[in-house]
């Protein structure tokens, strides 16, 4: 452990004293950009960036966005209810989700609802595949969702007003506005949703009669320069859920569950030509009341907070080297009927060296140490890199060693947790070839995971389930990736994005598939546009998957749209939409039992100025 950490604090030292020629910054990018990680150290993963209309067109939900135009399989129990991923075949404990690079996945269960999410809250959304747990930290093990708030310091002052309504009395408004000033910039964003969510059970008589839900988002970030090389920046939001328990076809739903969620994070920056500090302090706050019986007033109860800081510096070592190393520290405090007083305190240092050999050729090479007050965590580590060789083709590659720290629920949940747990520990490779002509590319990857350790909840002998490290699993596949945009007329764009995945995710001592991972997905999103009208047209395939004692069906389910935008003088301009979900009325189960919508509708109108 000393040696892991001598090995970081001289890399350290190097950066500070090291740093000689000079490198370029763009300076006021890196005052906008949320996440200098993601974009600046990237090379040899692949990164799939959402914005503007693509984050509008999937409705309410983060899952709904990420289901129909990335490779991750989502589990839902209904429409609005609670959302996981298995992202590369791993479990929803294994995909890091990164709010303005810092990592909210919950220190109780260790994951993200995706459907506490709504896209439209964010200036970007970006999934990033492959190992990340050096850079993001515990539990980037199939990959990592970004969420970008940047701020824009040119002058401007935008609106936008987005209302909706659909089937199942469904209810939506989003209000965002965009400031800046020069020295100023804010952005502000609310955002209320509301639905029935009374939807028929295709094939049955029933309906979905305890999934009402009730949504309230609310975003503001604001940054101020101090200087010509100093710029402050503050990011909140705020998430309160109420929401009905829906049941399945064999058990009614009378559940409900209300959960709080709050984070706010202060960064200080100053920018140099050579060498970039910033300072992040920042407060994370998660609670929740689950009701058995929503008609009765008896709950229980949990909320853990926790306090970060962090102390960064990037630094030019010369026009080809740079290096990147942080400082972490985080304090989790917990209550829970279930769980009791938990307190953890945790810190890491890390250190990332960025070397272009060539204008062709770059990797990066990075380390980092995990210390906490609960359990032994390993050195991880990850080599990357991006080789062109040719304007057209480039050959990339990642490996890397990561882990996964048990959670408040899996070391203290009472009965059950388990104190003796250990981190999962996982190894990763991945080769990748990227193709790109004019407007249209293609990515091609091949991966391979080895997970011991990993963490399970067992029946054992006293009645209940506790947390066990029980299983290793061999995780590989493959994942193709194709898109392109093309005029084929006077104001005429088609669109065309398109994957397919092939998931192989084993138990490595019975060599059966994992639970709710197909073997193959894919999905294809195209889009038309002439003049001041647009379509498109998405579909979505899903395999069969292992469930406990049988298998669910595969499915395909389709969404298509239109929208209008009439001309408009000056900077008023709306657009009218209607999007019809699941066009083919597919009755399809994202999990036993738990019928998803039939055929349904959504408006939209929105108006910016």
């Amino acid at each position: 452990m000393e040696k892991h950490w001598y090995i970081l604090l001289f890399l350290w030292c190097a950066a500070q004293t090291m740093f000689s020629q000079e490198l370029p910054l763009q300076l006021l990018e890196e005052v906008t950009v949320s996440d200098m990680r993601l974009k600046r150290y990237a090379e040899g993963h692949k990164v799939t960036e959402l914005k503007d209309s693509v984050l509008q067109r999937n409705g309410l939900f983060l899952t709904s966005l990420l289901s129909f135009n990335s490779n991750i399989y989502f589990k839902e129990n209904g429409l609005g209810m609670v959302s996981s991923p298995a992202f590369r075949g791993t479990n929803a404990s294994h995909t890091a989700v990164v709010w303005n690079g810092i990592n909210i996945n919950s220190q109780l269960n260790g994951q993200t609802d995706f459907n506490t999410i709504n896209p439209f809250n964010y200036s970007s959304v970006a999934v990033r595949s492959g190992g990340g747990n050096v850079q993001f930290g515990s539990g980037a093990i199939g990959g990592s969702v970004h969420l970008n708030n940047d701020l824009g310091f040119h002058k401007h002052f935008e609106n936008q007003v987005i209302t909706g309504y659909g089937s199942f009395d469904t209810r939506s408004l989003n209000y965002r506005q965009s400031y800046g000033t020069g020295k100023w910039s804010s952005n502000f964003g609310i955002n209320y949703n509301r639905s029935d969510n009374d939807y028929k059970y295709l094939e049955t008589n029933e309906r979905n009669r305890n999934g009402a839900f009730e949504h309230l988002n609310l975003n503001f970030n604001a940054g101020r320069t101090l200087s010509e090389k100093q710029v402050l920046r503050l990011y909140h939001q705020s998430f309160v859920g109420d929401r009905q328990l829906s049941g399945t076809l064999v058990a009614p739903g009378r559940g409900r569950y209300e959960d709080n969620q709050h984070r706010t994070q202060l960064e200080w920056g100053h920018y140099s030509e050579k060498v970039i500090h910033t300072l992040k302090l920042a407060h994370l706050y998660e609670g929740f009341k689950f009701f058995e019986n929503r008609a009765v007033d008896r709950f229980s109860e949990g909320r853990v907070t926790t306090l970060l800081a962090r102390y960064a510096m990037d630094v030019a070592l010369s026009p080809s080297l740079r290096v990147h190393s942080f400082l972490e520290f985080n304090h989790f405090r917990g209550r829970g009927n279930s769980f009791g007083r938990p307190l953890r305190n945790d810190a890491s240092a890390t250190a990332i060296l960025k070397h272009s050999l060539s204008e062709n050729l770059q990797y990066n090479l990075s380390v980092r140490q995990d210390v906490s007050s609960d359990f032994a965590s390993p050195l991880v580590f990850a080599l990357s890199g991006r080789y062109a060789l040719s304007d057209f083709y480039a050959l990339t590659w990642n490996a890397s060693r990561n882990v996964r720290m048990p959670t408040f629920n899996d070391l203290y949940w009472q009965p059950g947790g388990n104190l003796e747990l250990r981190p999962e520990r996982s190894y990763q490779l991945d080769v990748g070839q990227r193709f790109a002509y004019g407007p249209f590319s293609a990515q091609l990857n091949g991966y391979y995971i080895n997970t011991n350790d990993m963490i399970r909840w067992l029946p054992n002998n006293s009645a209940f389930w506790s947390p066990i490290n029980v299983d290793a699993v061999n995780i590989y596949g493959a994942e193709l990736e194709l898109g392109g945009n093309t005029s084929v007329g006077e104001n005429q764009e088609v669109e065309l994005q398109a994957r397919y995945a092939y998931t192989v995710s084993q138990d490595r001592e019975s060599g059966e598939q994992l639970i709710y991972v197909p073997f193959h997905s894919g999905n294809l999103s195209l889009a038309y546009h002439y003049a001041q009208f647009g379509v498109f047209y998405q579909h979505r395939y899903n395999g069969p998957v292992s469930i406990i004692g049988g298998q669910l069906e595969g499915h395909q389910v389709a969404n298509a749209g239109v929208g209008f935008s009439p001309k408009s003088k000056g900077k008023l301009a709306y657009r009218i939409a209607v999007t019809v979900n699941n066009v083919f009325n597919a009755y399809y189960e994202n999990i036993a039992f738990r019928p998803m919508p039939n055929r349904n509708i959504q408006t939209q109108f929105i108006l910016n100025f």
